[in-house]
Formats: structure tokens, sequence, C-alpha cells
């Protein structure tokens, strides 16, 4: 996953969105902000992950995945040696994590109970989503920089396989139903589904009219994929065919996606500073209720089912001199933080 720069026009776009949108109540919006969970250091980020039974948040930041407690909305612990990371897997019943280190092309497999790295993995190039397959006990990381993803046994960190991917991979679902994992191609704006058994590619499918997608959701229940796309829309796909079913426009910047099957939510969490959220009214149609103001930088995010809040990772920026090629601002240091929003009927 990645920063973009975000500009005026993009927020302007995102203020007519929420204006125009007809499914948008303004006056009884569904989220809003609970707090903030201060976290500091330095460095940028990228995943969250939610472990709902264990009321743990895993945030990833710079070369460490912090780790904080949700009942109290504080930081209890880190992992650390995590150079680069992206992204964080979970496997309570195993009582392991994982994590994806794009700088040093290799996973970690950690104690969810101590947070102690027990062994590296080596992976593709630029490890970047990870994902983990409860049925086959596997966990696979998508290369960024190696057009692939690597898979290896949850338990003994063995590389099982190799899979060749078209293009560069971002974020990757799992489908228990089909037995198929479901994988953004960013580059070549398509998707792909995997057979966890044969870990082949059983179909690619384009995305279009929907381009370069980063982020990722899907609802098992009426098999849709939500993704998250650049030019500044969510494409709704049938997972059994690849069928484009709908779109709804979003902001700019979307490096994340999450669905609550609780609420029939879909959500686009856009680093221009918004979050799109959009109301599966059937397996047909999707429309916005709500643009949620959040933070500039606030790209990726994660779902807390159980509590239908959401999260996400940001940090305050340094001004930028006019005419700046940066490819990402400044981080002002101990400004990284967490942002936590719930229902309004909390």
């Amino acid at each position: 996953m990645h920063l973009r720069r975000i500009c005026a026009p993009s927020f302007v776009l995102s203020v007519l969105i929420m204006i125009g949108s007809p499914g948008l109540k303004a006056a009884d919006p569904p989220y809003r902000l609970i707090t903030q969970i201060p976290v500091g250091g330095e460095g940028f980020w990228d995943y969250l992950t939610v472990d709902s039974a264990a009321h743990r948040l895993y945030v990833s930041h710079s070369t460490k995945v912090v780790v904080i407690d949700l009942d109290k909305n504080q930081v209890v612990g880190e992992i650390s040696d995590t150079p680069g990371v992206h992204g964080i897997a979970i496997a309570p019943e195993l009582g392991r994590g994982f994590t994806s280190n794009g700088r040093e092309n290799k996973a970690s497999i950690f104690d969810l109970k101590t947070n102690e790295t027990l062994s590296k993995v080596d992976t593709g190039e630029n490890p970047d989503a990870i994902l983990y397959v409860p049925v086959t006990k596997e966990v696979y990381t998508f290369n960024g920089r190696g057009d692939s993803a690597t898979v290896f046994e949850a338990q003994t960190g063995r590389v099982v396989t190799a899979i060749a991917l078209p293009g560069k991979p971002e974020s990757a679902v799992f489908d228990p139903d089909s037995g198929r994992i479901y994988n953004n191609i960013e580059d070549k704006s398509e998707v792909v589904a995997i057979d966890i058994h044969s870990h082949a590619i059983m179909a690619h499918w384009p995305i279009a009219p929907g381009e370069e997608a980063s982020g990722l959701a899907i609802d098992i229940r009426h098999h849709r994929l939500f993704a998250g796309c650049h030019n500044r829309m969510m494409v709704m796909m049938d997972s059994t065919n690849g069928h484009v079913v709908t779109t709804v426009p979003i902001g700019a910047g979307v490096d994340g996606n999450a669905f609550d099957p609780g609420t029939d939510l879909a959500f686009s969490s856009n680093g221009e500073g918004n979050v799109t959220i959009a109301h599966e009214e059937d397996p047909n149609s999707l429309k916005v209720v709500q643009t949620l103001p959040t933070a500039r930088g606030a790209r990726t995010m994660a779902l807390d089912p159980t509590t239908h809040r959401i999260y996400l990772s940001t940090a305050d920026f340094e001004s930028e001199p006019a005419g700046s090629s940066r490819r990402r601002p400044t981080v002002r240091p101990g400004t990284f933080r967490v942002l936590v929003y719930g229902e309004t009927k909390e």
C-alpha cells in the first residue's frame, strides 16, 4: 500500500460528493469520532488489523507493530524488528501472528501472548499485504515488487510455494465458501482469484470502469467484492463471476476498504481526509450514506465487526514548500495516532 499526494481539487470533489449524495443525511450520519489514541514515535505506517476476540488492535509503524488494548484504548506492547512493516495477520487458534516486512523481504512470526518474534520467513521482494487462511493454516504474503505471493505454513514457517502474479499485488481477502482468495492487481486494474488448495490462479477479472484498485473487502453472504480504486470510485463486483455490479464515488487517495456484515456498510478510507461509507441496499445496489471527515493521511483502516468501530492511523505533517517534489510529506515526530470512529447511536 502507498501514500499518494492529496491536492485541493480532491477536497472539493469530496465535498461535492458529500453534498450531492442522495443517501447522505447530514442531520443523522451513521458514524462519528469516538476518540483518538496517541501512539507517538516517528515514521510512516500502513495496515491495521483487529483481533476482535482478544480486544486487540495491531498497528504497523515503520519498524515495529504497535499493540493497542481496545477496552482501554491504550498502547500495551509492540512487536519489534519489523523493518518497513506493511501488514499484520492473526491466527488466534494457533496463538500466532504474522507481519510482512517490506524492507527486508521477510515475514515475521510472533507469539500473540508475549509479542515475541519466534522466527522469520523469506518472501518475495517487498511483501505488502498479508493474509492468514484458517482452512489450510497457511499464510500468504503479496509481494509488491516481486509480482508474486509467497505461501508458507503458519505453524512451521516452511515455504509451500510461490505464486507468480500478473502484476503488482495489493489487498487480498479470503472467501471460505468458494475456497478462493481474491487479490487486487493494481497496475493491471484487475482482480485475480486464487484457489487455496492448488494455489493456482483460477480467474482474471477487469475492474473497469475502476482503475488501480488498492483496498479490497468482501461480503461473503452476498458474494460481493468492494474494490477501492484510485480514479475515485468503489467497485462492487460479483465474486462468483467477476461481473462489475455497480460503482459509487469515493474520495481521493484510497488505500483501504472494509465491509461490515452486521450493518451491510462498505467503507473506503481516503488519504485526502475522509471515509466514504456506502450501504449495500441489496446485492445489486450500493448507496453512499456518509462522507465521514477524518484527517489527511488516514488512508488505511481496520473494522471491528463486533463493535462496528473503525480505526485509522495518521499523524501531523510539516508544511511542504511550493513546488516540492517529495513523494511523501514529512511527518511531525510524536504526532502518530489512531482515530476511532463508531456508530452515532453509541
